[in-house]
């Protein structure tokens, strides 16, 4: 056990910062995790969890029977600071893709009142070049009575660095324990702080550099997926237009020994992906034409869907000699951002249900395993079913996500229906 970090205290307790916090409190620390959300705060007190990761109930579990881990809504004093709120856009003066860092600030000014000389701060949030710099900021506006690294660097009461997650949703707990970490301390002092910290369970590399190219890091490997997916999913438009498979195409291309193109979509969702490379293009518009090309290639791919669902329903009509009142059943199978979690933050697959729901007058199926009810947005003009109900029902059946259950289904399950495959799902099935 390292003493130096004896409490730990994580901010924010959703799909990051509950898992980090079962991480820590299963390698013996104690670890307080704070949330706003007085549900998720009880209901992991109970030894339950608010949302759906492998593993991870018996992990939170475990840590709360055995005292390691407890909720709260406002922070208390610890030896370690970790920052994993919400980033999101704002209307701002550079357009509707500025950021967001309301919740990093209020995070900042929930922590300042309990801190105390020798506490490291970290933030894990992902975050515009130079967010680490303001968040000092904020701190020492509210603690005058201690020194930060922006003034006092090696010296400073309080050490400050950024280290961002990189973990795949169904895989946390594994991949927060495996990968490398990379950690950027506003000092060497606070590199090494940090270090320590993640050192008490993470098998990985802990490389250090400094904070701004630590969040350029981050920014930098969703920008790099983001502009590969653009690729695939501006193949699969081309594709469709010149009457190519495109599933069959990718597969022939990537028979080239230095060719490895990725599986096109609906779109790309998620809170890293869909968002970490519009803080790159709202901090340098006029340099990042690439990455900013590609996040309009990506974005559009949801209405690309729903066209190829308007020229089905024309087809329907034309080829059944209905008139333009008939109303078709239409099912959507799969909500979330990617296949097998329930995760919809930024999802392209709940934005086509939604623009369906909004634009088309027949009755909206929904097939998604990996949650219990609809969101919001969609509680008062869907109906969430299973796929057999579905496939039973529907007219024209649109494949969102490829979630295994999806990939499973026989082909002669489909017959009854017209098919939108915008995630390759009938690809795998047999």
């Amino acid at each position: 056990m390292n003493f130096l970090y004896s409490t730990v205290s994580t901010i924010g307790l959703g799909y990051i910062g509950l898992p980090t916090a079962a991480v820590f409190a299963s390698r013996g620390i104690k670890v307080i995790g704070v949330d706003l959300n007085q549900n998720a705060v009880d209901t992991i007190n109970r030894g339950q969890i608010h949302i759906v990761e492998p593993d991870l109930d018996m992990v939170v579990h475990a840590a709360v029977k055995e005292g390691f881990l407890r909720a709260v809504t406002i922070p208390e004093p610890a030896d370690a600071f970790l920052i994993a709120v919400p980033t999101p856009f704002k209307d701002g003066q550079s357009g509707p893709h500025e950021p967001d860092l309301a919740y990093v600030e209020s995070a900042a000014r929930s922590i300042a009142p309990v801190l105390k000389a020798g506490n490291l701060v970290v933030l894990e949030s992902t975050s515009p070049v130079g967010t680490t710099e303001k968040l000092a900021s904020w701190l020492a506006e509210i603690r005058p009575d201690l020194t930060f690294p922006q003034t006092h660097g090696e010296k400073s009461d309080i050490r400050i660095a950024y280290c961002p997650e990189r973990v795949l949703p169904g895989h946390i707990l594994r991949e927060l324990i495996q990968n490398d970490r990379v950690i950027g301390g506003m000092t060497p002092r606070c590199s090494k702080a940090a270090v320590d910290l993640y050192q008490i369970f993470v098998q990985g590399k802990c490389i250090t550099t400094n904070s701004r190219t630590a969040e350029m890091c981050k920014l930098t490997e969703n920008s790099f997926r983001d502009v590969n997916i653009a690729f695939a999913n501006e193949l699969s438009i081309i594709c469709q237009k010149l009457d190519i498979d495109v599933w069959q195409l990718i597969n022939l291309a990537n028979r080239h020994p230095r060719v490895n193109i990725l599986q096109p979509g609906p779109g790309v969702g998620g809170h890293c992906i869909a968002v970490d490379p519009w803080f790159i293009v709202s901090a340098s518009p006029d340099e990042s034409k690439l990455i900013h090309t590609a996040r309009l290639v990506n974005d559009n791919k949801p209405h690309w869907v729903i066209d190829q669902l308007q020229q089905a329903i024309t087809d329907l009509r034309r080829e059944k000699s209905l008139n333009s009142d008939h109303q078709f059943t239409i099912a959507c199978f799969g909500l979330a951002f990617k296949p097998d979690i329930d995760d919809l933050r930024e999802s392209p697959a709940l934005l086509i249900a939604t623009m369906i729901a909004k634009n088309c007058n027949g009755p909206l199926l929904v097939v998604e395993p990996n949650i219990k009810e609809l969101p919001p947005v969609l509680i008062s003009s869907a109906m969430l079913t299973g796929a057999e109900d579905a496939l039973e029902k529907a007219d024209i059946v649109i494949f969102l996500v490829g979630h295994k259950p999806f990939k499973a289904l026989k082909i002669t399950n489909l017959m009854k229906a017209r098919v939108i495959d915008a995630c390759g799902v009938t690809q795998a099935s047999n």
